[in-house]
C-alpha cells in the first residue's frame, strides 16, 4: 500500500505541476499544491508530499488575474473569512494593498492538517511581505529585494546594424540605444555607421536577489568609425560622458533629431519637388521614419511656434542661442505641452513624425537657420560644453585609466571605485556589490 501511495503521489504531483499557472519571477522557485488540490490528496500521500517531494521553499509565485483582489485569492486558497481578514490586516502593515500592480505576485505554502501555513506577497522591484501561521494568529515580516550589479565587457564588429552586431556578440539590442545616447553629438546613427566599424563597451547590469532585472549605465565605450576612434567615459554622479582628454561628449546640437532613421533627401538649392513637380530649393534634410516616431529637439531653446505652416504641415520652430533656429516639419502631432514661449531641453520630444502638408510619405523635414539664413544641418559644427574642471582632471584621468584596464585588459573594477561620487548615484540606486562578468564573443 505504501508503494502504491508513493506512485500515486508522484503521478498526482506531475499532473498538478502542469496545471499550475507559471510566470517569470525574481526568484528560483519550485511548484506547490493549491488548497483544493491538497484536500484531494490521500492522507498517506500527503505525508510524503509534505517531505522532500513537492513542497519546497519558496513555492512558485502566481500572478494576479485581471480584477482579482487579495481577499479573492485567499478565498480561492480555501482560507475562511476570519483568517483571510487576519492575513490581509497583517500584510497591510507592510504594503498598500489598494495599489497592487498586475505584475505583482503571490505564493502560498500549505501544511498537513492546518491548510495555509504561509502566504507571500511579492511586490515588483520592492520586496516581499510574508505572513506565517504562528502559535496565536498570523505573524508578518518584510524583506526588501537586494539590488546588486555586475559589469560586463562586450565587443563586436558592425555588419548590417548596430543592434545586430550587439546581439551577435551576446548582448541585448537595447544596448544600442544607450550607445546612441552617448555618441549622439558625434555620430549620426542614420548615416555615419559603416560596415566593419568596431566597438567595445563596458556596462553594468542590475540584479534583484541575484536575478536579472535591467540594463544599467554604460561606464566606458569606444567606437572605431571609418578610421576614427571615439571614446567616452562616464564620470561623477551627474552621469556626464567625456572623451579621453576630459572634453565633454555633449555639444550644442545633436547630430540628428531622430535616434534611428534614414536620410531620404539632402539640403539643396535645386531639388525636384515630388508634389509640385518642379524644381525648387529644399533647405532641410529629410529623415524617413514611421508615423509616430518621436522627434527630439536638437538643442536647448525656446519654442517660437507650434502650428500649421503651409506646405510644411504641422511644424515646430525653436530659437536657440547665438542666432540659431531649428524647424521640424510634416509632424503628425505635437508633443504634450509644446506651445510658443516654452523652454525645451536638448533631446526633449517635441513632436512625432508624420506626413502633413506637401508630403508624399511619412518623414521629418529638419531645418537649421543661422542669423536668418538656412544652412545644411549635416554640416553644422557643434559647440562643446564645459570640460572637466582643471582641479578635477587628475581624478578623471585616473578613473579613465581604470576603466580602460577593465575595457581592454579584462581587469575587474574594484567595488570601492563604483561609488556614488564616481559613477552610479545619478538615480540613487542602492547597489550593494560589483563584479566583472567577462567579455562577449564576436
Amino acid at each position: 500500500m505504501l508503494l502504491l501511495a508513493v506512485l500515486a503521489a508522484a503521478g498526482l504531483t506531475s499532473a498538478m505541476t502542469r496545471s499550475l499557472r507559471f510566470r517569470a519571477s525574481q526568484h528560483t522557485v519550485s511548484p506547490s499544491l493549491s488548497w483544493r488540490q491538497w484536500q484531494s490528496v490521500p492522507p498517506v500521500a500527503r505525508r510524503l508530499l509534505a517531505g522532500e517531494v513537492v513542497i519546497e521553499d519558496p513555492p512558485v509565485p502566481l500572478s494576479f488575474a485581471a480584477g482579482q483582489t487579495l481577499s479573492g485569492v485567499l478565498e480561492e486558497l480555501g482560507v475562511d473569512a476570519l483568517e483571510a481578514h487576519e492575513v490581509v490586516t497583517e500584510l497591510a502593515r507592510f504594503a498598500d494593498l489598494t495599489k497592487l500592480r498586475p505584475e505583482d505576485q503571490y505564493s502560498a505554502r500549505f501544511a498537513p492538517d492546518v491548510g495555509l501555513e504561509r502566504f507571500d506577497l511579492l511586490l515588483t522591484k520592492r520586496g516581499r511581505a510574508r505572513v506565517k501561521r504562528g502559535a496565536v494568529g498570523w505573524e508578518g515580516s518584510w524583506r526588501s529585494f537586494e539590488r546588486t550589479h555586475k559589469t560586463t565587457v562586450l565587443e563586436g564588429t558592425l555588419d548590417r546594424s548596430l543592434e545586430g552586431a550587439i546581439e551577435a556578440a551576446g548582448g541585448s539590442s537595447a544596448l544600442a540605444v544607450l550607445m546612441a545616447d552617448v555618441f549622439q553629438w558625434d555620430l549620426d546613427f542614420t548615416r555615419d555607421l559603416r560596415r566593419g566599424d568596431e566597438f567595445r563597451v563596458l556596462f553594468e547590469t542590475l540584479y534583484l536577489d541575484g536575478s536579472y532585472d535591467s540594463l544599467g549605465d554604460i561606464l566606458a565605450v569606444t567606437y572605431d568609425n571609418d578610421g576614427r576612434r571615439l571614446e567616452a567615459y562616464r564620470f561623477r554622479a551627474e552621469g556626464q560622458y567625456f572623451d579621453s582628454e576630459g572634453r565633454p561628449m555633449r555639444k550644442m546640437f545633436l547630430r540628428s533629431p531622430l535616434r534611428y532613421s534614414r536620410v531620404t533627401s539632402r539640403f539643396s538649392n535645386r531639388r525636384f519637388h515630388p508634389v509640385l513637380k518642379r524644381y525648387r530649393p529644399h533647405h532641410g534634410v529629410d529623415y524617413g521614419a514611421p508615423t509616430g516616431t518621436p522627434v527630439r529637439c536638437t538643442a536647448n531653446g525656446t519654442i517660437v511656434s507650434a502650428a500649421w505652416d503651409g506646405g510644411g504641415g504641422k511644424t515646430v520652430k525653436v530659437r536657440h542661442p547665438n542666432g540659431y533656429l531649428t524647424a521640424y516639419l510634416h509632424l503628425s502631432r505635437f508633443a504634450s505641452g509644446v506651445r510658443p514661449g516654452r523652454r525645451v531641453d536638448q533631446g526633449e520630444v517635441i513632436g512625432y513624425v508624420g506626413s502633413t502638408g506637401l508630403s508624399t510619405s511619412s518623414h521629418l523635414d529638419y531645418r537649421v537657420q543661422r542669423d536668418g539664413r538656412w544652412i545644411d544641418p549635416l554640416s553644422l559644427k557643434s559647440l562643446p560644453a564645459d570640460p572637466v574642471p582643471t582641479d578635477e582632471l587628475p581624478e578623471f584621468l585616473a578613473w579613465r585609466d581604470r576603466l580602460r584596464q577593465s575595457l581592454f585588459d579584462g581587469l575587474p573594477l574594484p567595488p570601492e571605485l563604483i561609488t556614488a561620487e564616481a559613477v552610479l548615484a545619478a538615480d540613487s540606486r542602492p547597489l550593494s556589490s560589483a563584479s566583472h562578468v567577462g567579455s562577449g564573443s564576436r
